[in-house]
Order: structure tokens, then sequence, then C-alpha cells
């Protein structure tokens, strides 16, 4: 059942607004009408589309002939102030031109009449309801699980369960030492290539009772599993009744995917203007349902170790679960790194966000991260470049669970140092790289020596005990780098500093 409350947030990703004072917003919305100018007569909804409808007084009189709730009318004006004192006539929502009906419609008609959503946050609505049918029609517990053996339903049916299932409702997956059994039993290979239904024996080391499976797939994809907790292997008109479910399921889950995917697409093509900084971006910001500021900017990428990015859309897909009203930050995938915006004005949500993601995702995948300071929207295009730097430390460290400008921007400022000086030629002539050549030619020590004492800021004894030597040794040391790069001049503040960066660029 879907609320004038999640109708309005999620239109408001379309620029939909709200006109007069504030409607119900419990009113449960189950039925959708379409203004068709051509036919006589006003169908009955409560959600009604004003397409063709050339102003909102005629919209506000055709959606009290539907006994609609709420009207959507696409229109420049602001309505009379009239129709909308009227506390028994429908809620205005406006949308602009620029929006296409065919956007409108297809997120109405995918909220109202897929109805309830999954747990996840998203899609068609019974998936429990159908495990409870399944469930009696097999005599035994039914669980839906993803790909990963992450649990999206169960029925409330508890004949026959056994630890191994109480275990995987309570966490949410299949515990790893039950899957590691179903994959040297070779389960997930017969899920991989067929259809059909498989019993796996009972295992009472694993507390597992016995189970029947069958695989969820859409065309060629394996979108999951569905089981059935039985101590004895399905009849065949059972094991019908489970492949028949699976493929229910797969409906479901398609008809799922398609309502995420949309809202998806609209929050990437949102996020990617605040993030090139090419449109209005309070306007777009306040689309997102995100403040003006305290604003993070998280950069993500996920490898394998024979892979890279190999995990990138996982991530997106986690990043992005659950309508954005259930969701703090606002994400797309851009290029091969998916960027995530979060009001966050202190660092450590932005760390608690990326832990949590993380959790979320198998864990062979590598995830790296970099996490932005805090500004306002008009600074969201700086900040991704400050999460992108913080992204290639957290890939040079590779340690923690993410690399924040606010604690790294001093490795950040000699990233950009680095960067700079390898652009042109004269580090690469300059003093400093003629001490590194001297050193491996003659074998001496002059760069170490030269990196203590400007880090010890001229300090003979502490250059002495980082280096482990006498400090007369690296007097005599400083000395002779004089004699044998005549351009190296240690009583210059600024080229000592340049020095400091030119050893920074050699690391």
């Amino acid at each position: 059942m879907v609320k004038l409350d999640r109708l309005i947030t999620i239109l408001g990703t379309y620029g939909a607004r709200l006109a007069g004072p504030s409607a119900d917003r419990e009113v449960a919305l189950h039925s959708v009408a379409l203004h068709d100018p051509v036919r006589p007569g006003t169908p009955v909804g409560d959600v009604f589309l004003a397409v063709g409808v050339p102003s909102a007084a005629e919209a506000v009189r055709l959606a009290r002939a539907a006994q609609a709730a709420v009207v959507v009318v696409r229109t420049t004006e602001t309505p009379e102030p009239g129709l909308l004192r009227d506390a028994e006539g429908p809620a205005v929502l406006v949308v602009e031109p620029s929006v296409s009906w065919s956007q409108v419609a297809g997120a109405v008609y995918g909220m109202v009449l897929e109805g309830r959503e999954t747990e996840s946050g998203r899609g068609p609505a019974d998936l429990s309801a159908l495990a409870d049918t399944i469930a009696a029609a097999v005599g035994g517990p039914v669980t839906i699980e993803d790909q990963l053996s992450r649990v999206m339903a169960y029925s409330s049916h508890q004949h026959e369960a056994d630890p191994a299932r109480q275990d995987t409702i309570l966490g949410r997956r299949v515990p790893d030492r039950v899957r590691d059994l179903f994959e040297r039993q070779g389960v997930f290979t017969h899920l991989a290539r067929s259809d059909e239904a498989l019993f796996v024996p009972a295992s009472p080391a694993h507390g597992l009772h016995g189970r029947s499976v069958a695989a969820v797939r859409a065309g060629r994809e394996l979108l999951g599993s569905l089981w059935v907790s039985r101590t004895e292997p399905l009849d065949p008109g059972q094991a019908r009744i489970l492949t028949d479910g699976a493929r229910t399921v797969a409906l479901h889950l398609l008809r799922g995917r398609v309502s995420a995917d949309l809202e998806r697409q609209v929050e990437s093509e949102l996020v990617i203007q605040l993030l090139e900084g090419d449109a209005d971006s309070g306007t777009v910001a306040a689309k997102l349902g995100l403040p003006a500021s305290g604003l993070r900017v998280v950069a993500l990428q996920a490898h394998t170790g024979t892979e890279r990015n190999a995990g990138l859309l996982l991530a997106f897909e986690r990043a992005t679960t659950g309508f954005g009203w259930s969701r703090v930050g606002r994400s797309t995938l851009f290029g091969n790194t998916v960027y995530t915006v979060l009001p966050a004005v202190e660092a450590e949500p932005a760390f608690g966000w990326v832990r949590r993601l993380v959790a979320g995702l198998p864990a062979h995948l590598r995830v790296v991260a970099g996490i932005s300071g805090d500004g306002e929207v008009a600074d969201l295009p700086a900040a991704r470049r400050e999460s992108d730097e913080c992204l290639a430390l957290h890939e040079r460290l590779g340690d923690g669970d993410a690399v924040c400008y606010d604690e790294s921007w001093h490795e950040v400022l000699l990233q950009r140092l680095r960067s700079a000086a390898t652009s042109g030629r004269v580090p690469a002539r300059g003093p400093v790289a003629r001490l590194a050549g001297h050193d491996a030619q003659h074998g001496t020590e002059y760069v170490p020596t030269l990196r203590a004492w400007l880090e010890s800021q001229g300090d003979l004894n502490r250059a002495a005990e980082a280096l482990a030597v006498h400090q007369n040794t690296v007097r005599n040391r400083l000395r002779r780098m004089g004699s044998a790069v005549p351009a190296l001049d240690l009583d210059d503040a600024t080229q000592r500093l340049a020095m400091l960066i030119a050893l920074a660029v050699l690391d």
C-alpha cells in the first residue's frame, strides 16, 4: 500500500511540488486514473494524471469528478488560492513542463500499482506472502535468497525449522559454515546450470535437517534461489510447485528491478549535475532532499584480487538500496567510481556509512574510499576532486576504512605538488635528482641525509638520531653535498621548501 507522503517524496525527484496547504499525507493510494481527452466521461482513481489538461483549475475539477485524493498537473502556472482551500478537494502536485508525462506516469504506476515494497525498500510487494503460499503448498518453511545467499523474504510457517534456518533468518544471510557445505556439495553449481529442484540431505553437524532448492532465474541470469526445509525430497508435484514458484519470484524481482532502475537513473543524473556544477545546485539539491550545507562527497571503488572494479555494480546497488527518503546519501556511478553525497558536517558519519556499505558486500571484495571535506552545495565540484584525491591516497596507503580530507589534507597537498613537480623538467634535473644520481654512482648517502636534516629543521642531533650516525657525520655529508652539487643552497629557505617537495616526488 502506497501513501500520499511517499508519492510526494518520489515525484519530488522529478521536480514536482505540492501546491497549497499541507495535505493528509497518510492517505492510502490504490488506483490511478489517466485523463483521456478523446473519450467522454472521467475515470475514477485515487491518483488523477491530468494529461493534456490546459489549466490547473480544469485539472482539479476533473480530479474531483474522479474522486481522486491527489491530482498531478503539468503546468508552469501557480494554482489559484481558491482552488486549494477546499479541505475535501484533492491535493495538487504541480510538475514542470520539462518533465515528460511518460516519466511521471511510469513512476506513479510503478509505485501505486506495484503496491507494497520489499524489505530492501524497492519493488513489488509480496515476496513474503508468496513465500507463505509456497510453504503451504509444499509443506515446509521457505526462504527466498539472492545470488549472494542473503535473505530477501521468508515464510511465517516455522514447522520443521532447523537451527540453520533460524541462524539464516536472524543473520539475514546463510551462515558461512552452511554456505561452505553447499559449495562442497555442488549446490551452487547446480543452481547455475539447472532449473530443476535439487534435494540437499540433512547434516546434523551443520544444524541442517534437509533442503530442497530451485534456481530463481530470468533468462540466463541467476537472480537467486528458493529454498524449502524438508527432511525428505519433494514428490514430483511438490517439486513442480517449487520450480513454478521460483519463476513467479523471478517476475517479482524483475518488476522490482525496473522500479529500482528508474529511481536510480533519475537520482544518478541529478547527482552528476551537482558534482559537475553545471546546474542550479540549490534546486537540484532540493529535488534530492539534500540540505544546502554540511555535505561531503564519498568516492568509492571495489576490486577483487584478480580484477579491478569487478565489484563496482554491487557497491552501487548497495549504496542505492532503499527508496530515496529511506537513505541518508544520494549516489551515482560515474566512470569507474561510485560517488555519494552525504549530509555529514563531521567526518565520523561518513566513515560509518562506508563501514556499513562494506559490511553488506561480499567479503572477497577490496573496497577503497575517499571522503572530502564538508562544504555547501556549491562546493560539491571541489569536494568531488578532494574525494578523488583521497581515494588515490587510499589506493596507495591501503589501510583503514577510508582516507578523509580532514585528516589527510597535508598528504593531499603533497600529492598535488608531486603531480605539479613531475609535469616539468626542473625537478628531474635539480639538485635533489643530482644527489640521487651521485648516491647511485658512488654509494654515498646524501639523499637520506638531506631528508633527515630538512625534516628535523636543521637540528643536527635529531638528524643524526634518525640516521643512527654521529652528528659530525651529518655535518661532513652536508659539506660534501655542496661540493658535489654546487647548485645546492641549504641557506635558502625557498630552496629548502622546494627540496622537501622534490624529495616527496622521489617517494
